[in-house]
Protein backbone atom coordinates (compact mmCIF):
# COMPACT_ATOMS: atom_id res chain seq x y z
CA UNK A 1 0.00 0.00 0.00
CA UNK A 2 1.33 3.45 -0.85
CA UNK A 3 2.29 5.69 2.05
CA UNK A 4 -0.11 8.52 2.87
CA UNK A 5 1.41 11.71 4.20
CA UNK A 6 0.26 12.95 7.64
CA UNK A 7 -1.35 15.98 6.02
CA UNK A 8 -3.67 13.91 3.91
CA UNK A 9 -4.27 10.86 6.13
CA UNK A 10 -7.93 10.01 6.82
CA UNK A 11 -9.12 7.84 9.66
CA UNK A 12 -11.10 4.77 8.53
CA UNK A 13 -14.85 5.32 8.95
CA UNK A 14 -16.32 3.67 12.07
CA UNK A 15 -12.82 2.62 13.06
CA UNK A 16 -12.64 0.16 10.20
CA UNK A 17 -9.15 -0.74 8.89
CA UNK A 18 -7.98 0.42 5.49
CA UNK A 19 -8.47 -2.09 2.70
CA UNK A 20 -5.97 -3.08 0.10
CA UNK A 21 -7.06 -1.86 -3.34
CA UNK A 22 -7.54 -5.39 -4.58
CA UNK A 23 -10.15 -6.04 -1.88
CA UNK A 24 -12.22 -2.89 -2.42
CA UNK A 25 -14.05 -4.29 -5.41
CA UNK A 26 -15.70 -6.84 -3.19
CA UNK A 27 -17.52 -4.06 -1.34
CA UNK A 28 -19.69 -3.39 -4.43
CA UNK A 29 -19.48 0.37 -3.90
CA UNK A 30 -19.78 2.90 -6.71
CA UNK A 31 -16.82 5.12 -7.56
CA UNK A 32 -18.40 8.12 -5.86
CA UNK A 33 -17.97 6.35 -2.53
CA UNK A 34 -14.16 6.48 -2.73
CA UNK A 35 -11.80 9.38 -2.13
CA UNK A 36 -8.57 9.84 -4.10
CA UNK A 37 -5.89 11.32 -1.88
CA UNK A 38 -3.67 13.80 -3.64
CA UNK A 39 -3.26 13.75 -7.40
CA UNK A 40 -4.45 10.53 -9.04
CA UNK A 41 -1.42 8.50 -10.01
CA UNK A 42 -1.01 4.80 -10.69
CA UNK A 43 0.20 4.43 -7.11
CA UNK A 44 -2.50 6.57 -5.48
CA UNK A 45 -4.25 4.96 -2.53
CA UNK A 46 -8.03 4.73 -2.51
CA UNK A 47 -9.68 5.07 0.88
CA UNK A 48 -13.25 3.88 1.40
CA UNK A 49 -15.06 6.85 2.92
CA UNK A 50 -18.65 5.65 2.59
CA UNK A 51 -20.38 2.61 1.18
CA UNK A 52 -24.13 2.62 0.61
CA UNK A 53 -24.45 -1.16 0.66
CA UNK A 54 -23.00 -3.34 3.41
CA UNK A 55 -20.64 -6.17 2.61
CA UNK A 56 -23.31 -8.65 3.74
CA UNK A 57 -25.73 -7.55 0.98
CA UNK A 58 -24.86 -10.60 -1.07
CA UNK A 59 -26.28 -12.86 1.64
CA UNK A 60 -29.42 -10.80 2.30
CA UNK A 61 -30.10 -10.54 -1.42
CA UNK A 62 -29.95 -14.32 -1.72
CA UNK A 63 -32.34 -14.69 1.21
CA UNK A 64 -34.64 -12.15 -0.41
CA UNK A 65 -34.58 -14.08 -3.69
CA UNK A 66 -35.43 -17.30 -1.84
CA UNK A 67 -38.35 -15.57 -0.10
CA UNK A 68 -39.69 -14.26 -3.40
CA UNK A 69 -39.46 -17.72 -4.94
CA UNK A 70 -41.20 -19.43 -2.01
CA UNK A 71 -43.89 -16.73 -1.96
CA UNK A 72 -44.74 -17.35 -5.62
CA UNK A 73 -44.74 -21.11 -5.01
CA UNK A 74 -47.19 -20.59 -2.13
CA UNK A 75 -49.46 -18.32 -4.16
CA UNK A 76 -49.42 -20.81 -7.04
CA UNK A 77 -50.56 -23.52 -4.64
CA UNK A 78 -53.32 -21.20 -3.38
CA UNK A 79 -54.57 -20.94 -6.98
CA UNK A 80 -56.41 -24.18 -6.27
CA UNK A 81 -58.66 -22.28 -3.87
CA UNK A 82 -59.87 -20.23 -6.84
CA UNK A 83 -60.60 -23.26 -9.00
CA UNK A 84 -61.94 -25.78 -6.46
CA UNK A 85 -65.72 -25.53 -6.28
CA UNK A 86 -67.56 -25.89 -2.99
CA UNK A 87 -68.82 -29.44 -2.85
CA UNK A 88 -72.10 -28.68 -1.09
CA UNK A 89 -73.30 -26.80 -4.15
CA UNK A 90 -72.01 -29.44 -6.54
CA UNK A 91 -74.04 -32.03 -4.64
CA UNK A 92 -77.11 -29.84 -5.13
CA UNK A 93 -76.56 -29.69 -8.87
CA UNK A 94 -75.76 -25.97 -8.94
CA UNK A 95 -74.25 -25.04 -12.29
CA UNK A 96 -71.03 -23.03 -11.98
CA UNK A 97 -70.97 -22.88 -8.16
CA UNK A 98 -68.71 -20.66 -6.08
CA UNK A 99 -65.13 -21.61 -5.33
CA UNK A 100 -63.50 -21.90 -1.91
CA UNK A 101 -61.78 -18.56 -2.53
CA UNK A 102 -65.13 -16.93 -3.40
CA UNK A 103 -66.50 -18.08 -0.04
CA UNK A 104 -63.51 -16.83 1.97
CA UNK A 105 -63.45 -13.50 0.14
CA UNK A 106 -67.02 -12.61 1.05
CA UNK A 107 -66.40 -13.69 4.63
CA UNK A 108 -63.47 -11.24 4.74
CA UNK A 109 -65.80 -8.53 3.43
CA UNK A 110 -68.24 -9.36 6.23
CA UNK A 111 -65.48 -8.77 8.77
CA UNK A 112 -64.55 -5.54 7.02
CA UNK A 113 -68.06 -4.01 6.96
CA UNK A 114 -69.32 -5.25 10.32
CA UNK A 115 -70.18 -2.44 12.72
CA UNK A 116 -67.85 -1.67 15.60
CA UNK A 117 -67.76 -4.62 17.96
CA UNK A 118 -66.51 -4.09 21.50
CA UNK A 119 -63.26 -5.87 22.22
CA UNK A 120 -63.00 -7.35 18.72
CA UNK A 121 -59.86 -7.13 16.59
CA UNK A 122 -61.38 -6.50 13.15
CA UNK A 123 -58.09 -6.96 11.31
CA UNK A 124 -57.63 -10.35 12.94
CA UNK A 125 -61.14 -11.36 11.85
CA UNK A 126 -60.35 -10.38 8.25
CA UNK A 127 -57.11 -12.39 8.29
CA UNK A 128 -58.81 -15.37 9.88
CA UNK A 129 -61.54 -15.34 7.24
CA UNK A 130 -58.90 -15.35 4.51
CA UNK A 131 -57.01 -18.36 5.90
CA UNK A 132 -59.67 -20.47 7.65
CA UNK A 133 -60.18 -22.81 4.65
CA UNK A 134 -56.67 -22.43 3.20
CA UNK A 135 -55.74 -26.10 3.79
CA UNK A 136 -58.45 -27.05 1.30
CA UNK A 137 -55.99 -26.07 -1.43
CA UNK A 138 -54.53 -29.54 -0.78
CA UNK A 139 -57.28 -31.66 0.83
CA UNK A 140 -60.21 -30.19 -1.08
CA UNK A 141 -63.63 -29.31 0.35
CA UNK A 142 -64.52 -32.15 2.73
CA UNK A 143 -68.22 -32.08 3.62
CA UNK A 144 -70.32 -34.17 6.06
CA UNK A 145 -71.68 -36.12 3.08
CA UNK A 146 -68.16 -37.49 2.46
CA UNK A 147 -68.37 -39.56 5.63
CA UNK A 148 -64.96 -38.44 6.90
CA UNK A 149 -64.85 -38.31 10.74
CA UNK A 150 -64.26 -34.86 12.20
CA UNK A 151 -60.98 -35.93 13.79
CA UNK A 152 -59.66 -37.33 10.50
CA UNK A 153 -60.72 -34.20 8.62
CA UNK A 154 -58.83 -32.07 11.14
CA UNK A 155 -55.75 -34.30 10.90
CA UNK A 156 -55.67 -34.05 7.10
CA UNK A 157 -56.09 -30.29 7.16
CA UNK A 158 -53.36 -29.79 9.79
CA UNK A 159 -50.96 -31.86 7.69
CA UNK A 160 -51.90 -29.84 4.60
CA UNK A 161 -51.42 -26.57 6.45
CA UNK A 162 -47.96 -27.67 7.59
CA UNK A 163 -47.06 -28.56 4.00
CA UNK A 164 -48.25 -25.18 2.74
CA UNK A 165 -46.25 -23.33 5.37
CA UNK A 166 -43.16 -25.29 4.35
CA UNK A 167 -43.75 -24.24 0.74
CA UNK A 168 -43.94 -20.64 2.00
CA UNK A 169 -40.54 -21.17 3.58
CA UNK A 170 -41.58 -20.87 7.20
CA UNK A 171 -40.93 -17.64 9.05
CA UNK A 172 -43.23 -15.12 10.69
CA UNK A 173 -45.94 -15.14 8.02
CA UNK A 174 -46.19 -18.94 8.08
CA UNK A 175 -46.39 -18.83 11.87
CA UNK A 176 -49.16 -16.23 11.70
CA UNK A 177 -51.19 -18.29 9.23
CA UNK A 178 -50.84 -21.37 11.44
CA UNK A 179 -51.84 -19.44 14.56
CA UNK A 180 -54.90 -17.93 12.87
CA UNK A 181 -55.96 -21.29 11.45
CA UNK A 182 -55.65 -23.08 14.81
CA UNK A 183 -57.48 -20.29 16.60
CA UNK A 184 -60.38 -20.65 14.17
CA UNK A 185 -60.30 -24.44 14.21
CA UNK A 186 -60.45 -24.51 18.02
CA UNK A 187 -63.01 -21.69 18.24
CA UNK A 188 -60.55 -20.23 20.73
CA UNK A 189 -61.37 -16.51 20.78
CA UNK A 190 -64.12 -13.97 20.29
CA UNK A 191 -62.71 -13.31 16.82
CA UNK A 192 -62.94 -17.03 16.04
CA UNK A 193 -66.56 -17.07 17.29
CA UNK A 194 -67.42 -14.25 14.93
CA UNK A 195 -65.64 -15.75 11.92
CA UNK A 196 -67.31 -19.12 12.61
CA UNK A 197 -70.63 -17.30 12.45
CA UNK A 198 -69.62 -15.52 9.25
CA UNK A 199 -68.83 -18.93 7.74
CA UNK A 200 -72.43 -20.02 8.31
CA UNK A 201 -73.90 -16.65 7.37
CA UNK A 202 -72.03 -16.64 4.06
CA UNK A 203 -73.26 -20.16 3.33
CA UNK A 204 -76.96 -19.42 3.94
CA UNK A 205 -76.70 -16.13 2.03
CA UNK A 206 -75.25 -18.07 -0.90
CA UNK A 207 -78.03 -20.65 -0.53
CA UNK A 208 -80.62 -17.85 -0.65
CA UNK A 209 -79.04 -16.51 -3.83
CA UNK A 210 -78.92 -19.93 -5.48
CA UNK A 211 -82.55 -20.53 -4.58
CA UNK A 212 -83.46 -17.32 -6.39
CA UNK A 213 -81.19 -17.98 -9.39
CA UNK A 214 -81.99 -21.66 -9.92
CA UNK A 215 -85.51 -21.98 -8.55
CA UNK A 216 -84.37 -24.53 -5.94
CA UNK A 217 -85.28 -25.09 -2.32
CA UNK A 218 -82.10 -25.62 -0.32
CA UNK A 219 -83.56 -26.34 3.10
CA UNK A 220 -80.63 -28.40 4.42
CA UNK A 221 -78.29 -25.41 4.64
CA UNK A 222 -80.75 -23.43 6.74
CA UNK A 223 -81.66 -26.40 8.93
CA UNK A 224 -78.02 -27.34 9.60
CA UNK A 225 -77.16 -23.84 10.83
CA UNK A 226 -80.33 -23.05 12.81
CA UNK A 227 -79.59 -22.23 16.45
CA UNK A 228 -75.81 -22.54 15.99
CA UNK A 229 -74.84 -18.87 15.80
CA UNK A 230 -72.67 -17.75 18.72
CA UNK A 231 -72.57 -13.97 18.42
CA UNK A 232 -75.13 -11.20 18.23
CA UNK A 233 -73.94 -10.07 14.82
CA UNK A 234 -74.14 -13.63 13.52
CA UNK A 235 -77.65 -14.07 14.88
CA UNK A 236 -78.89 -10.74 13.52
CA UNK A 237 -77.47 -11.28 10.04
CA UNK A 238 -78.83 -14.84 9.91
CA UNK A 239 -82.25 -13.59 11.02
CA UNK A 240 -82.25 -11.02 8.20
CA UNK A 241 -81.34 -13.68 5.62
CA UNK A 242 -84.04 -16.03 6.90
CA UNK A 243 -86.62 -13.23 6.79
CA UNK A 244 -85.71 -12.48 3.18
CA UNK A 245 -85.90 -16.16 2.34
CA UNK A 246 -89.38 -16.46 3.85
CA UNK A 247 -90.55 -13.51 1.76
CA UNK A 248 -88.86 -14.95 -1.35
CA UNK A 249 -90.48 -18.38 -0.96
CA UNK A 250 -93.87 -16.79 -0.26
CA UNK A 251 -93.68 -14.71 -3.43
CA UNK A 252 -92.67 -17.77 -5.41
CA UNK A 253 -95.81 -19.64 -4.31
CA UNK A 254 -98.15 -16.88 -5.47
Amino acid sequence: MAVISPATRFAPPLNRPFHHRSSLASLHCSSRNFLFLGKPTPSSTIVAVRCQKPVSDGISSMESMNHVSSSIDFLTLCHRLKTTKRKGWINQGINGPESIADHMYRMALMALIAGDLTGVDRERCIKMAIVHDIAEAIVGDITPSDGVPKEEKSRREKAALKEMCEVLGGGLRAEEITELWLEYENNASLEANIVKDFDKVEMILQALEYEAEHGKVLDEFFISTAGKFQTEIGKSWAAEINARRKSQLTNRQR
